[in-house]
């Protein structure tokens, strides 16, 4: 394809990021994609069984955010770097699932302690 015959939106994905190859891309996705379900099914795995247990507001509140916080964690990661190289993207998406398992270590540390 020349030059000539590109349209704006052809030269915009070219200078984005040409040395980003789509399948490697998509994979680093979907292997990060795969590690934040494991937190999400880990986390609602967790809730089930405190389903009769738990009475607490602020309890079932840290549990519903252990669900819901790596799902909004890969969005912004992917909103953030959606311009960006390979080393970058991967290197937020770690941060992010590092977030969240801070945070999940913090939700099963204070269900432990008997705060209910």
């Amino acid at each position: 394809m020349s030059a000539e015959s590109m349209t704006p939106a052809d030269r915009d994905l070219q200078v984005r990021d040409p040395r980003r190859p789509k399948w490697l891309f998509y994979t680093l996705l979907g292997v990060f994609g795969l590690l934040y379900a494991y937190a999400v099914w880990n986390a609602v795995a967790y809730m089930i069984p405190l389903v009769g247990v738990v009475s607490g507001l602020t309890t079932w509140l840290a549990l519903v955010l252990a669900v819901i916080l790596p799902v909004v964690l890969f969005a912004f990661a992917l909103g953030l770097t959606r311009r960006r190289g390979l080393g970058t993207v991967a290197l937020v998406l770690f941060a992010g699932l590092c977030v969240a398992a801070v945070f999940w270590l913090n939700v099963v540390g204070y269900t432990l302690s008997g705060a209910r």
